[in-house]
C-alpha cells in the first residue's frame, strides 16, 4: 500500500511541484528578458533623442547662418545702390549755370589732382610700384574704365 502511495504521489506530485516550479523559474527568466530588452529599447531612445537633438541644433545653426549670409547680402546690395545713385545724382543737371558748372569741373579737377600727386609720388619713387601703389592703380582703372562703361551701358 505505501509502494501505490509514493507511486501515486511521485508521479502526481512530482509532475506538479516540477511543472510549479519550471513555470517559475519560466516567468522569471521571462521577466529578466523583458527587463533587459525594456534597458536596450531605453538606450536605443537616448540616442536616438540625442541624435535628433544634434540634428535639430545643427538644422537651427544653419538657419541662423542662412539669415546672416542673407542679410549680409541684403546691406552688400543697398550699400552697391546707394553708390551707384550717389554716382548717378553727380551727372544731374540743376538748372543753375554755376552749380552745374562747379559740378562738370570738381570730377577732372580731382582726378587731374590726383594723377598729378600719385605720377609725382612714382617718379620720386623711381617707378617702383609697392602694393600701396598698385592698389591705387587698380581703384583708378575701375572708376576711369569700369564705371564709364557701366554707365554707357545704363546701369
Amino acid at each position: 500500500m505505501i509502494e501505490t502511495l509514493f507511486a501515486f504521489l511521485g508521479g502526481n506530485a512530482f509532475r506538479l511541484i516540477w511543472g510549479e516550479v519550471s513555470a517559475a523559474w519560466s516567468r522569471f527568466q521571462d521577466h529578466r528578458h523583458e527587463l533587459a530588452m525594456l534597458e536596450v529599447q531605453s538606450r536605443i531612445d537616448a540616442a536616438r533623442h540625442a541624435q535628433n537633438l544634434e540634428a535639430i541644433r545643427v538644422q537651427a545653426e544653419l538657419g541662423v547662418q542662412t539669415i546672416r549670409v542673407q542679410s549680409e547680402a541684403d546691406v552688400a546690395r543697398g550699400e552697391v545702390d546707394a553708390w551707384l545713385e550717389g554716382v548717378k545724382a553727380t551727372a544731374v543737371r540743376t538748372g543753375v549755370a554755376w552749380v552745374d558748372a562747379w559740378n562738370g569741373s570738381i570730377r577732372p579737377a580731382l582726378a587731374t589732382v590726383s594723377i598729378l600727386m600719385v605720377a609725382g609720388d612714382w617718379i620720386a619713387a623711381g617707378w617702383d610700384l609697392d602694393n600701396y601703389s598698385w592698389t591705387l592703380v587698380s581703384a583708378v582703372i575701375g572708376v576711369y574704365i569700369a564705371d564709364r562703361s557701366l554707365l554707357a551701358r545704363g546701369k
